[in-house]
């Protein structure tokens, strides 16, 4: 059994854009004629690029290739052209490409990934969600107003949810951390607040920040918002300063949260040595792949660190975190898109599901889920923005700030 084939998908999301502008989805086809699909969660290049690179990695380190041989892969994209160290864009490349071939690998076993994988540690995975807007909501208004949110939360929890998460923080800028403005904590407060009186103790309150801060700037936000006991602070200061990430833990009492944005175990190992973050939050279409994030998962086990796979991209990385979580002893909980999404779950022909909460790690074989082909070219993605963006204006100190959420209206 050799990799032969890849096509690429690049899928437009339909408004309101939920999990991104656009998804990557890769498809890999062995000699012997069993296919399998991916996911890349890798968007520093537009789409075109990226495709590029998906190619080049194929091509170069895993074509003609026997897709049991995940390690050999792996040590050879990462170590492409004399870098050996994490590089986001290629990493992101192999991920997708790593999640195919796990997905050939069950379905020649007839077994399910999680099987593959060590077997399954849990039957019922905990899911959280964001909360997106009702359908009687203002969409622009939502952002910043705790009433809307709070309405949204308890629908989540009437749904089953035990964790919902919010980031009313914004802006998310390139300029790096900055300090938050008396208006922006005041809203934190009173959306947390808002939160938290219409959910009560049925549901724990996830903070996301998205690296906003400095480190000063985090703590002080982080000592104004404790008193509504969120379950983590998620990204307090941008990913790549470690230090000033342990220094805002050692100093806050929320459990501090990271990883989106991280790439292989060189830097989630790096985390947990430093004490940054006690909850790690891998992107499984970035990080490396399934294997690798195993990897990371039993490094955080010995620290004492929960796993929380992070998504917020299309249906197969999702399928990819669930099997994941099925089979590691330390899941916090997994990221969805609601109870599955809108696009999300035709595209993957409603096999995966949330129910009351929680996600059942599928039976079937490879990652248990039955692409639609059709369905994804009839959604290319036309546009020129990337996956996710972030504003190049500093934030704005005497009208408050706001990030709507999504894939921005065009």
């Amino acid at each position: 059994m050799k990799l032969e084939g890849l096509e690429i998908f690049v899928i437009g999301t339909p408004p309101p854009g939920w999990g991104g502008r656009y998804w990557i989805i890769v498809k890999l086809t062995t000699e012997c004629g069993i296919s399998g699909y991916g996911e890349v969660y890798a968007a520093a290049v537009g789409p075109q690029a990226m495709q590029a690179v998906i190619e080049d990695v194929f091509s170069r380190h895993m074509q003609g290739e026997n897709p049991e041989n995940v390690e050999l892969m792996f040590r050879r994209a990462y170590s492409s052209g004399f870098t050996q160290r994490p590089d986001p864009t290629v990493m992101g490349a192999f991920s997708g490409l790593e999640i195919a071939a796990w997905d050939i690998l069950g379905k020649a076993r007839d077994r399910p990934v999680w099987a593959l994988l060590g077997g399954k540690m849990n039957d019922r995975l905990r899911a959280y969600t964001y909360l997106y807007p009702l359908p009687h909501h203002d969409k622009g208004d939502f952002w910043t107003s705790p009433e809307m949110n709070a309405e949204s939360a308890l629908a989540a929890v009437e749904q089953g949810f035990t964790a919902i998460k919010l980031d009313p923080a914004g802006p998310y800028t390139l300029r790096g951390g900055h300090q938050p403005g008396m208006r922006d904590i005041d809203l934190c407060d009173r959306m947390l607040g808002a939160v938290r009186a219409a959910v009560g103790n049925r549901a724990d309150i996830l903070l996301g920040t998205h690296g906003q801060f400095t480190p000063a700037g985090a703590i002080r936000l982080g000592a104004a918002l404790e008193r509504h006991q969120p379950l983590w602070f998620e990204e307090p200061v941008p990913p790549d300063d470690i230090a000033a990430m342990a220094e805002v833990a050692r100093a806050v009492r929320i459990p501090v949260a990271t990883g989106e944005r991280l790439t292989t175990k060189a830097e989630f190992g790096a985390v947990l040595r430093a004490g940054a973050a006690s909850i790690l939050q891998p992107a499984l279409g970035r990080a490396g792949g399934i294997w690798e994030v195993k990897k990371i998962a039993a490094m955080a086990e010995v620290f004492g660190a929960q796993l929380a796979p992070h998504l917020y991209a299309g249906p197969v990385e999702w399928a990819a975190n669930i099997h994941l979580a099925a089979s590691i002893p330390n899941l916090l909980m997994i990221e969805c898109i609601g109870t599955g999404g809108a696009f999300h779950l035709p595209l993957i022909g409603h096999t995966l599901r949330v129910e009351d909460g929680f996600v059942t790690p599928p039976d079937a074989p490879g990652l248990g889920i039955s692409f639609d082909e059709a369905m994804a070219r009839a959604h290319p993605f036309a546009g020129g923005g990337l996956h996710l963006e972030m504003q190049q204006a500093p934030c704005d100190y005497q009208h408050g700030n706001s990030f709507e959420g999504g894939a921005p209206r065009t």
